[in-house]
C-alpha cells in the first residue's frame, strides 16, 4: 500500500551544482524549500507556500494571516510549548506529519468550534486504516489539550471518541523457522546477518539499534553488559536498558570495527532507522519472508524469553 507523504506537494529535484533540493508544487504554482527536508526553515518555507497558493499573498506580508483560535494558530503555539520542544527529533517528524496533514484540511476551522461530533467525522474517514485513525486521534487529542492549557476550550473533543479496534495481533512475531532461514540466505559477515543478531539477542528497536557500538558495551561486576538508553527516552533521561550479552551476540561484536557503529554504512557513517527499516525489507524479501519485518524481531526477543522462564 502506498504510505501518504508527510510532506504533500514537496518533491525532490538536484540543481545544476549536483545538490539535492527541494520545492513545493502544486499546479503552476512552484516556492523553494531548502535542501534539508523537515528541518525547522523546510517546514517554516513549506507552510508559507501553502498559504500563499491557497490567498494569493505571501504569508508575513502586512498582518498576519494566521487566523486567532484556529487550527493553525493552536498548532502553531503547540510547535512552540515545552512538551512539543521535550520530544525527541524522531518524535518530532512522526507526529508532525499526522499533525501536517489534519492542518492542511482543517487549519483555517475555529478550535472553539470544533467538538467531540467533528472529531468523530474526521477519524471516521480513516475507519477502514484504524491503526492510522488511532495515531490521529492520539496526536488530536494533545493539541487539544494544549488548546484547554491555553484556555481557548474546557473539554477535549477528541478525548470524548473511542478508539478504533485493532484485529490481529499486530505485527508479525518471527517464528524459529523463519529466522533459520534468514540466516540461510544471508551469512554470517553480511550486514543482513549482523542487523538481525543484533535487534533479536537485544530487542533494540531500529532507531536504538543504528546508534550501537562499542561505546555500550560496559564491564560490569556481572561480565559484559549492553547498555543504552532508549533514543525516544533520552531526553527524560530514561531508564538505563542493561543486557546480558548472549554468546552468539558477543562472538558478532567481537568481529565488528570498534571505530563505527555496529551497523555502520559501507562507508563507515551512521546507519539512518528508515535506512535500516528500507534494507530490512530487501533482505526478508530476499529470504522470501514478507510478513517479517525489524519490529518483529523484538516481539520474537520477547517469545523467546517467555520461552525461557522470564518473568513478565
Amino acid at each position: 500500500m502506498k504510505q501518504r507523504r508527510t510532506y504533500p506537494g514537496a518533491s525532490a529535484y538536484t540543481d545544476r551544482h549536483g545538490m539535492r533540493r527541494w520545492r513545493y508544487r502544486k499546479g503552476g504554482f512552484s516556492r523553494e524549500l531548502g535542501t534539508a527536508y523537515g528541518s525547522e526553515d523546510f517546514v517554516r518555507r513549506y507552510e508559507a507556500a501553502i498559504h500563499e497558493n491557497r490567498t494569493g499573498r505571501k504569508a508575513g506580508a502586512g498582518a498576519s494571516q494566521t487566523v486567532p483560535g484556529s487550527i493553525n494558530d493552536l498548532v502553531a503555539s503547540y510547535y512552540r510549548a515545552p512538551e512539543w520542544c521535550g520530544l525527541a527529533e524522531l518524535t518530532k517528524k512522526t507526529y508532525r506529519g499526522i499533525i501536517e496533514l489534519f492542518r492542511l484540511e482543517h487549519g483555517e476551522k475555529l478550535v472553539v468550534r470544533i467538538e467531540r461530533k467533528h472529531v468523530m467525522a474526521i477519524l471516521g474517514k480513516k475507519a477502514d486504516t484504524p491503526s492510522a485513525a488511532n495515531n490521529l486521534r492520539k496526536r488530536l487529542g494533545q493539541l487539544f489539550d494544549h488548546a484547554i492549557a491555553l484556555e481557548w476550550i474546557k473539554a477535549n473533543p477528541a478525548r470524548l471518541t473511542k478508539a478504533y479496534k485493532i484485529s490481529g495481533s499486530g505485527y508479525h512475531t518471527w517464528d524459529e523457522t523463519e529466522i533459520a532461514r534468514y540466516f540461510a540466505r544471508h551469512e554470517t559477515g553480511t550486514v543482513a546477518h549482523s542487523a538481525v543478531t543484533l535487534m533479536l539477542y537485544t530487542g533494540a528497536a531500529r532507531v536504538d539499534a543504528v546508534a550501537l557500538g562499542w561505546a555500550n558495551i560496559k564491564e560490569t561486576p556481572d561480565g559484559l553488559r549492553l547498555q543504552y538508553r532508549r533514543q525516544k527516552t533520552q531526553r527524560s533521561n530514561g531508564i538505563l536498558v542493561s543486557i546480558p550479552l548472549h554468546p552468539d551476540l558477543l562472538d558478532l561484536i567481537q568481529t565488528l570495527p570498534k571505530d563505527r557503529p555496529f551497523l555502520a554504512t559501507a562507508y563507515g557513517k551512521g546507519r539512518s532507522p528508515d535506512g535500516l527499516g528500507n534494507k530490512m525489507r530487501e533482505w526478508c524479501n530476499a529470504a522470501q519472508l514478507p510478513e517479517c519485518s525489524a519490529h518483529g524481531l523484538r516481539k520474537a526477543c520477547a517469545r523467546r524469553l517467555a520461552e525461557a522462564g522470564a518473568t513478565a
